[in-house]
């Protein structure tokens, strides 16, 4: 089995690392398009690069004024949408859009207000079965899930949200036939790298926790 992997010169030990201050630290992220329910039942859609998984639980991270934040305080029903790679212009659509009227003061000039985000990014609502936000027909992963916990983080600056994973719906050109497993060869998320957004590259290797068959090479 050839185990050979492509060299770069990250390959190498570096000469010396250099002290810097990013403004930003989302490192390689998988963006998510949250869907959450607004006070009158329509519905916000909204793209966040701060989310990671513990078991069946999704930790999400929200600035406190959006509206993904306000409507999980009081209607804690969500679903988490990953898009695929080729999905980004419509995720970018999206990024200069809020669901709150009047536009919070520190997004005016960057941001405008959009009530129906679903029309404005090109994509469409498909319903849920156990929560009351819809999901968006394109993304080849759909979480439903429910916040169980919304608290502030360590620097008070966002809100961290525990979201109970309650059903996974996928593409099925992305599951391994007869199994439970997503395949990670099929699959790929859209990823946010310092603001830009990326895809994944060929598989390296694999896990030794990995459950998926071996493939013959």
């Amino acid at each position: 089995m050839n185990t050979a992997t492509p060299t770069s010169a990250l390959d190498h030990p570096p000469a010396g690392h250099v002290a810097i201050t990013p403004s930003i630290l989302y490192f390689g992220t998988p963006v998510v398009l949250l869907s959450t329910e607004n006070e009158d039942g329509s519905v916000n859609l909204a793209p966040i690069s701060s989310a990671w998984a513990l078991g069946q639980v999704v930790v999400l991270g929200l600035g406190p004024d959006g509206q993904s934040a306000q409507n999980l305080l009081s209607r804690p029903d969500l679903v988490m949408n990953l898009p695929a790679p080729a999905q980004w212009p419509a995720v970018e659509r999206l990024a200069p859009l809020t669901g709150r009227d009047p536009v919070p003061a520190h997004k005016r000039g960057a941001f405008r207000f959009e009530p129906d985000k679903f029309a404005a990014a090109g994509l469409r609502p498909e319903p849920a079965e156990l929560v009351r936000p819809p999901r968006v027909a394109e993304c080849p992963l759909q979480l439903e899930a429910r916040a169980a916990r919304v608290q502030p983080d360590a620097s008070g600056t966002f809100l961290m949200v525990e979201a109970h994973v309650l059903r996974v719906h996928a593409d099925p050109r992305i599951v391994i036939p007869g199994s439970q497993h997503i395949d990670p060869v099929a699959w790929s998320p859209l990823i946010y790298n310092f603001r830009h957004y990326h895809g994944l590259g060929p598989e390296l290797g694999r896990s030794f926790r990995a459950e998926t068959p071996r493939r013959s090479r």
